[in-house]
């Protein structure tokens, strides 16, 4: 048997201290008054309107428009929602009221809100949805100067732009309609796109251009790619099918909505706004963690009082599982964005801990029964956690596609998994639930970390700590004393 050596244990344990503690206070610079971000902590974590309160915001059309139909508020709906989500914000609600012409809005503070202007919460939206139609699908990265959410100052950020020729803007769009096609013998979604006068003569050479090679025409809304479709024909008379990429119709409703909203024959103006009070309160979060931490404190007692050495690595690796979920809200990693965290997903990160606590449990007893049929330190350390795994595996990963399916059926509708398990759950009407949508992103990327921490790395830290020779005692991982 190949032993581990003796340095792991303080090399994966110093590993996930650093996690812990990066993850809990964050790495900044300053510079003066000015704080740049290095690492993101869990102050810079953006909690839902339940823990903090947020804004409630009512849009409606600029001006006296005159009658406003369903489409087009459907499409105000939509570019909001599709903002919000692409801010990072999962915790928001929206209603549309169309005989008052209104989208009515609510959505958290943002995590360093300090004076807890609305106007400044609504200016984070940005402005009126703008909607092009570009050859190709090619992108290029651009340095343009944005604001600084923290600090206010404007400084240079590289933002992917689409790069192919403009074909149409949004003012060369009448309207878009989704339905069904029944032509050659079968009914699939379609979009039915209408042209301006304006837009009719610029498409046509476009799709001349384009029909030979097969070529496609993006489509893009705020420099998000909404749709690429490949032009089958010459399209003289301004009027266009986008078929074949729709999976059910409301795909291509949202596809419509969204075009609808570039191409609308009114700016989006803020009728009122007001603030909102939590329905929880900020003193509900500061219940819950020191809730969380008398119970991750008593159950640390209890690991290292019963289960003696592997209590103790079990401890650390229980550390590393909740810095890792909290990493994984903050956006502390770069390949996962920053969500809004609910009470609900501060419950889904302890529900994780306490399978967690499982997981070491269920090892530290099979290790238990080993010493006591009298296997050596080492074989009763490796069988264990081998004869262990399978219990441990079948456990999580039924938490896993529970958590899985919570996300897809409450998640954003344009999100991974709602995309994923887009043939699974069209039967459910589209429901954004930030306080579901949280509670099971927590739970999912806390059972993710308790592979990671409570089986991975809380194996090789016992392998390696039980290798020093004042520790190979059987009493220490559950034997009789001599």
């Amino acid at each position: 048997m190949k032993r581990t050596a003796k340095p792991v244990f303080f090399i994966v344990a110093l590993l996930i201290l650093a996690l812990g503690f990066t993850s809990i206070f964050g790495v900044y610079t300053y510079y003066g008054d000015r704080r740049d971000t290095i690492i993101r902590g869990a102050s810079d974590i953006r909690f839902g309107i339940d823990i903090r309160g947020g804004i409630d915001v009512t849009f409606g059309p600029e001006g006296d428009v005159g009658e406003v139909t369903q489409a087009q508020m459907d499409g105000i709906q939509d570019v909001i929602s599709q903002r919000l989500v692409l801010n990072n914000i999962t915790d928001y609600e929206i209603y549309t009221d169309v005989t008052n012409k209104q989208v009515i809005v609510r959505f958290p503070w943002k995590n360093d809100e300090q004076d807890f202007d609305p106007q400044a919460a609504i200016d984070e939206l940005g402005k009126t949805a703008q909607l092009e139609f570009r050859k190709g699908t090619e992108t290029e990265e651009v340095e343009e100067q944005v604001e600084n959410p923290e600090t206010g100052e404007m400084e240079t950020k590289k933002v992917t732009r689409p790069k192919g020729e403009l074909v149409l803007t949004g003012e060369d769009v009448d309207s878009a309609t989704a339905m069904f096609d029944n032509s050659n013998n079968k009914s699939e979604p379609v979009v039915s796109l209408k042209l301006k006068a304006s837009g009719t003569e610029k498409f046509s050479a476009a799709t001349e251009e384009l029909v030979a090679s097969k070529g496609a025409i993006s489509i893009w809304l705020d420099n998000e790619q909404l749709s690429a479709p490949t032009v089958n024909a010459h399209i003289t008379d301004g009027q266009a099918i986008i078929s074949g990429g729709f999976s059910d119709f409301s795909e291509a409703t949202s596809l419509a909505n969204l075009i609808n909203s570039g191409a609308l024959p009114f700016a989006i103006d803020v009728k009122s706004y007001g603030t909102i009070e939590p329905t929880m309160g900020a003193k509900s979060l500061d219940l819950m963690v020191m809730a969380g931490l008398i119970a991750f404190t008593l159950v640390s007692l209890f690991m290292i009082f019963y289960y003696r050495l592997p209590g103790f690595v079990a401890v650390i690796s229980l550390v590393g599982q909740v810095a890792g979920s909290l990493a994984a809200v903050s956006g502390y990693f770069g390949f996962l964005q920053s969500f809004t965290l609910t009470l609900p997903g501060m419950a889904g990160i302890i529900l994780s801990i306490g399978m967690g606590v499982d997981a070491n449990i269920i090892t530290a007893e099979r290790i238990k029964e080993e010493i006591r049929m009298g296997k050596t330190i080492d074989g009763a350390i490796m069988s264990g956690s081998k004869e262990s795994f399978w219990a441990i595996f079948d456990g999580n990963i039924t938490v896993i596609i529970v958590a899985i399916v919570l996300m897809g059926v409450f998640g954003p509708p344009s999100g991974f998994w709602s995309t994923i398990l887009k043939p699974l759950l069209f039967m459910f009407p589209a429901s954004t639930t930030g306080s579901v949508y949280s509670f099971g992103y927590t739970l999912f990327v806390g059972i993710i970390f308790n592979f990671i921490m409570g089986v991975t790395a809380s194996r090789l830290m016992l392998k390696s700590i039980s290798r020093f020779k004042f520790l190979r005692k059987p009493w220490l991982l559950g034997g009789k004393r001599a």
